[in-house]
């Protein structure tokens, strides 16, 4: 009898059971229904599953929103606000110290013309060539004629100078100088606004006036003052004027000393605790503020020295103090 084999190198198929028609069919119903459990298991249909899915979600993002917080954007260092300031300036013209002080100032500085009949102004002419004297700042004189003879009492236009508003109710210092004697003040405003002014204080010590506009701006900005305790020679400041008329004009300079006494020779006194300065300064300058590079005010100009008769700059001029300039405006010292 033939033994059977115990190892086999090949594997035989195993037979398939014979199946009826009516099998098959049952048994492809049964797959069909299993496939479509399967399926629906694994739909997103599945509430169970899209829940899960949106707490994955919300679990990710939670994540990523701690992991961003807590690495965070670079915080800015100084060196990175100067290496952004250095480029700015690299690329951007910026304005002059000076610039910047005189468009703070400009919107305050108003030009000043005093008027007088023509007889007084001949008369004032005349006593002006008796002396040959370094004089005090005074306005610029117009150099036209005076008009037709026999009209002794019309007015004509007798010098300019400038004032600063201090306080936007239309309150403008001066100097004594420009305005002493005049018949008619009439003040002109940045904007172009021409008023009539009347003298409302006066101290005559320190050659200053105060003036009241009749009108002002809709837009009136008053200077911002500040006090000359921290100033020192060397000090940038801007003259701000209408020099022989013309202007609003703009020169700048330093402190060049503090406490000088210029003795004014119409008025044969000493004026004291004045502000030496070397930004020009002519007639018409008068009552015009000396101001920072803040553009505050920190005095009045009211007098170049010269040694000849001639009233032109040279390269000293003095101004009074802001502090008592508005002692004289009834405003309470700093």
């Amino acid at each position: 009898m033939r033994r059977p084999a115990l190892y086999s190198s090949s594997r035989t198929a195993r037979p398939q059971p014979v199946q009826s028609p009516s099998d098959g069919a049952v048994a492809a119903s049964d797959a069909q229904a299993t496939a479509g459990v399967r399926k629906a298991r694994f739909s997103l249909s599945s509430p169970a599953l899209l829940w899960s899915a949106i707490l994955l979600l919300a679990i990710a993002l939670a994540a990523s929103v701690a992991l961003g917080l807590k690495t965070g954007q670079r915080k800015l260092t100084q060196e990175d606000i100067n290496a952004a300031v250095m480029k700015t300036m690299e690329t951007q013209v910026m304005p002059s110290e000076y610039a910047r002080a005189y468009e703070n100032i400009r919107p305050s500085v108003v030009r000043v013309m005093s008027y007088v009949k023509k007889s007084r102004l001949k008369d004032d002419k005349q006593l002006a060539a008796k002396s040959a004297k370094p004089k005090p700042l005074g306005p610029a004189t117009p150099t036209e004629n005076l008009g037709p003879s026999g009209a002794e009492d019309e007015e004509v236009e007798h010098g300019v100078g400038t004032g600063v508003v201090i306080i936007d109710k239309g309150v403008i210092l001066t100097n004594l100088h420009v305005v002493a004697g005049a018949d008619r003040i009439k003040v002109v405003f940045s904007d172009g606004l021409e008023a009539t002014a009347t003298i409302t204080g006066v101290q005559s010590e320190n050659d200053l006036a105060v003036l009241q506009a009749s009108k002002i701006p809709d837009d009136m900005i008053a200077a911002t003052m500040r006090s000359t305790n921290d100033l020192a020679p060397g000090d940038k400041v801007l003259a701000v004027g209408f020099p022989f008329g013309i202007g609003p004009s703009a020169s700048g300079g330093v402190i060049s000393g503090l406490k000088r006494v210029f003795r004014s020779p119409e008025g044969k006194q000493d004026m004291k605790n004045l502000i030496q300065f070397d930004a020009a300064a002519n007639p018409g300058n008068s009552g015009g503020p000396l101001v920072t590079m803040d553009g505050e005010v920190v005095g009045i100009v009211t007098a170049i020295l010269n040694p000849t008769s001639a009233r032109t700059f040279i390269g000293i001029g003095f101004a009074v103090p802001i502090e008592n300039a508005a002692t004289a405006a009834g405003l309470p010292p700093f």
